[in-house]
């Protein structure tokens, strides 16, 4: 008889747990599993993307770190408004 496989031996391990316990254990697992959940992104945002990175390759004027905070703190305000 061979070595038992692996989820044979998480199941032998939850088995003499309590209910608490079991809880911690399932969220543990959720949360590997969410971390596992692949992000796709939409094919126009690939796109743009890859036109926004072109276009910095090819020299194409950049807005400077300043003038982007100051962007998004504007976007930001304006978003708490509503």
């Amino acid at each position: 008889m061979g070595a038992p496989s692996l989820n044979q031996q998480i199941n032998d391990y939850l088995e003499p747990l309590n209910s608490r316990q079991k809880k911690a254990i399932l969220t543990i697992a959720k949360t590997f599993a969410e971390e596992q959940e692949i992000i796709e992104y939409s094919e126009a945002f690939k796109q743009e993307l890859d036109h926004r990175y072109e276009s910095y390759k090819s020299g194409e004027k950049l807005i400077s770190e300043t003038e982007a905070d100051k962007r998004i703190k504007k976007i930001l305000k304006a978003g708490k408004r509503k």
